[in-house]
């Protein structure tokens, strides 16, 4: 569609200028970004209480707003919930991005302003859009829809004067009319509660269409895809639809299922986009198909503070901002945003790849690690591991989780690992030596730990049955596009869970 790519390339032009700018000058750029949110909330309860109109620098900002947890954050996100005005940000919050997590069952409530929505959800979806077509210009991207399997909340009206959903819910409902012509399937499918119920309407809405791209969680993703397949009768997605091009990823690592997609999309003009999007605002995009990293974005109404990992728990942590940042070291990130969150610790670790422009990786999420024995193991670190070992095995996970085994008198200390293969390794100990190697190659302290089995012993491997997973986040009313396994673990509440659900088949 030559002509229609030119005019959506004409389109672009000012908005990919905008993004070099930010490349170019990311500290100038971050700064006004945090002196507009403080210019427009100085006159918010909050602004009021931090004296915002007097800030004139970003340690001064720092020294005043403590760096929060959303549970510091609860009692007053709870009373804009409930229809109090000018909080956290100017006017009035309608709407609220329920997210439960993975390992409680408590969920949060992250407010999502009309300047959240437009200058940083909606903008991050577009930028995604501009930077494929300028990726490849000569792409068919338009030419049908976007499959979009999101969460399985509609929207609730909590009181009066607000409503909850998972993120999805409040996207698609919001969105301006003439997308639909654009998207598959119908909102009324797209947003259904119950899993099951929605899988088999899904493929029906979606098995006819033209779909050449889509969206969600890599997971998810592959259970309505085989149920897809299954019902056509096939092993390879582009029977079904032919003109697909496109998969813009995220939440989980991609690694483990790129070579399942790359099975049943056999093509080498099938693109993948990694995009960082959560309740809390959109953060970055893969903008290079050679270099998984993600471009951080920084023009989206959102201020950057970065914790590194051995000053996060204090009570006044050490905040960097991107001049300060090294490469190759894990940080928690901190926002402030457009939606009303101030130094807010959004649980996710990362790690910068590259400056100018600022590319990250996510690596792990601040309660997701197992330091047991004093190891340091992160999510970032058992991704690779488990890649590296069903690289050299032939093998294909699934899903996985791992947790620590305690040391007593008689037993000693080691990681115990549950994993649901898609496929077997043929020889199970060569894959718990190639995940015990790497995982010695890429965390030194893990390493010092294994050195001799003084410390730790090798790691268990458990094979779970088919669909544990599935069945677990069935049990905790978890089932749909935006929940998440936990990787790891520092306790053995999971873990005994899981395994007892395993042993009960």
């Amino acid at each position: 569609m030559p002509i229609l790519n030119s005019i959506i390339s004409l389109v672009n032009i000012r908005r990919l200028s905008q993004i070099n700018h930010f490349k170019e000058n990311p500290e100038e750029v971050q700064q006004e970004q945090l002196f507009d949110l403080i210019k427009r909330s100085k006159d918010t309860h909050h602004g009021k209480h931090y004296d915002f109109a007097s800030i004139k620098t970003i340690s001064q900002f720092q020294e005043r707003v403590p760096v929060q947890k959303y549970e510091q954050m609860e009692s007053v996100i709870d009373k804009i919930r409930h229809g109090d005005k000018n909080v956290l940000w100017p006017g009035e919050i309608k709407w609220f991005a329920k997210s439960s997590g993975t390992t409680s069952s408590k969920s949060k409530f992250i407010p999502v302003s009309k300047e959240a929505l437009e200058d940083c959800h909606f903008r991050g979806g577009k930028d995604v859009l501009a930077l494929y077509n300028e990726i490849y210009p000569e792409n068919d991207l338009f030419s049908g829809k976007g499959l979009t399997l999101g969460g399985s909340q509609k929207l609730s009206k909590y009181s009066k004067e607000s409503f909850y959903g998972d993120l999805s819910a409040i996207l698609i409902g919001n969105l301006p009319f003439w997308v639909n012509f654009i998207r598959t399937p119908d909102q009324s499918i797209a947003l259904l509660d119950k899993w099951e119920e929605k899988l088999v309407k899904m493929t029906e809405a979606t098995i006819n269409e033209n779909v050449t791209s889509l969206s969600g969680v890599p997971s998810w993703f592959l259970v309505l895809i085989k149920h897809i397949l299954k019902t056509k009768g096939t092993d390879n997605l582009l029977d079904v639809w032919p003109n697909l091009e496109l998969f813009i990823h995220g939440g989980i690592n991609f690694e483990p299922y790129r070579d399942q997609y790359k099975k049943i999309i056999p093509s080498d003009k099938m693109h993948y986009m990694e995009t960082y999007n959560a309740s809390e605002g959109f953060f970055a995009i893969q903008d290079d198909p050679q270099d998984s990293s993600m471009l951080l974005m920084l023009d989206y109404g959102i201020f950057y503070e970065f914790v590194p990992i051995s000053e996060y728990g204090k009570e006044h942590p050490i905040a960097l901002t991107l001049d300060q940042v090294e490469l190759e070291t894990n940080y928690a990130m901190i926002i402030s945003t457009n939606g009303g969150l101030w130094r807010y610790v959004v649980g996710d670790t990362i790690k910068f790849t590259s400056k100018y422009p600022f590319k990250i990786k996510i690596t792990g999420r601040t309660k997701h690690f197992i330091n047991a024995f004093g190891e340091e193991v992160i999510v970032d670190n058992s991704n690779q591991a488990i890649n590296y070992a069903c690289e050299q095995t032939g093998a294909v996970i699934k899903e996985y989780t791992a947790a620590p085994m305690y040391m007593s008198t008689e037993v000693q200390g080691r990681h115990q690992w549950i994993i649901e293969f898609e496929k077997e390794p043929e020889d199970l100990n060569k894959f718990i030596f190639c995940l015990d190697k790497e995982l010695q190659n890429v965390n030194s302290d893990y390493e010092a730990k294994r050195y001799k089995d003084i410390t730790l012993a090798a790691p268990k491997v458990e094979i779970a049955r088919k669909d544990l997973f599935f069945d677990w986040l069935k049990k905790h009313n978890k089932l749909g596009g935006q929940n998440k396994v936990p990787r790891l673990s520092n306790n053995r509440d999971l873990m005994e869970e899981l395994l007892a659900i395993n042993q009960k088949s």
